[in-house]
């Protein structure tokens, strides 16, 4: 579907696209003159964010978070959704594969705005809108994290606690990732346009974002070190209480061996104070390695 914000009021040319076909981006790219390559580039759902500045036009792709994603998605592709911008001196292009409502909104709020002067101020609140996108999510995981560590220390059992946390840690990866490319995109920006508010409005929450994914990611990785140490923990005191058990009975299992191998000249067994005496001195034997545990602080 085709979109014509021109009317709006903007001082430029500004058509939006969404869910086109082939044929309809080869009609657009020969009405418009738009680059061969970069129209390749509109066809590919995975491609990443970049910047490229071609003879008549600047090329921009940015991606932003798709609320309707799959619960379990884990990567870009599952995860963010993309636009591509085509702008110049008088003409905006936005081609998307499905409706995106800040695009609308961008439309209606600056429309007939005077400090917008050029598409490329447009392109500016384009992609960090896109940005914003990413704030909600990354503040619920923050949530996540924080539910998580408290029955993390609490020792809680929690259903499939370490799927859940390796979710979100390849989640903060993704976004981590993906700030990190399109810092590499937006930063050549400026180099053939002048700074202004819009840019350096777009620059700042960029900047933003970036200590916000580094935070959730440091987070992340912190619980998951922090769960596993644990549960590492708990697995050696398991098997400290389970080696002091088999401290005590190994010396009492031999002698009971010993006396249970009913040969017939074995002089103990003749004596009348045999079996008392044997009794009281596996009790000896089991004070004495309670002593020497507590001597050595393993109890």
């Amino acid at each position: 579907m085709l979109s014509n914000f021109t009317g709006n009021g903007f001082p430029f040319e500004w058509r939006d696209v969404f869910q086109p076909t082939e044929d309809q981006l080869r009609t657009l790219a020969i009405e418009h003159d738009l680059p061969e390559a970069a129209v390749i580039d509109c066809m590919q759902s995975e491609h990443l964010p970049k910047y490229e500045a071609f003879e008549k036009y600047h090329f921009i792709i940015v991606r932003f978070y798709d609320k309707d994603c799959k619960v379990g998605s884990d990567n870009i592709q599952m995860l963010t959704r993309k636009i591509a911008i085509f702008f110049n001196q008088g003409f905006l292009l936005t081609i998307h594969r499905s409706e995106t409502a800040f695009i609308n909104t961008i439309a209606h709020k600056y429309g007939g705005e005077k400090s917008v002067t050029h598409p490329f101020d447009i392109a500016c609140k384009i992609i960090k809108n896109a940005l914003e996108t990413f704030q909600h999510p990354i503040q619920s995981m923050d949530k996540e994290i924080d539910l998580y560590e408290s029955k993390v220390f609490l020792k809680k059992r929690i259903p499939d606690l370490l799927r859940d946390l390796y979710l979100i840690k390849r989640k903060a990866a993704v976004f981590r990732k993906l700030n990190t490319i399109t810092k590499g995109a937006i930063e050549p920006i400026h180099g053939s346009h002048k700074r202004n508010a819009f840019y350096e409005d777009m620059r700042d929450y960029h900047l933003q974002l970036e200590t916000l994914t580094d935070d959730l990611h440091e987070n992340i990785n912190n619980l998951l070190n922090l769960y596993i140490s644990l549960s590492s923990q708990k697995t050696n005191d398991v098997m400290r209480i389970l080696t002091v058990f088999s401290a005590f009975f190994l010396p009492l299992t031999f002698i009971v061996g010993v006396y249970g191998m009913n040969f017939d000249y074995m002089p103990e067994l003749r004596m009348k104070w045999g079996y008392p005496g044997i009794l009281i001195f596996m009790v000896l034997v089991t004070i004495l390695i309670f002593q020497w545990f507590k001597r050595k602080r393993w109890l």
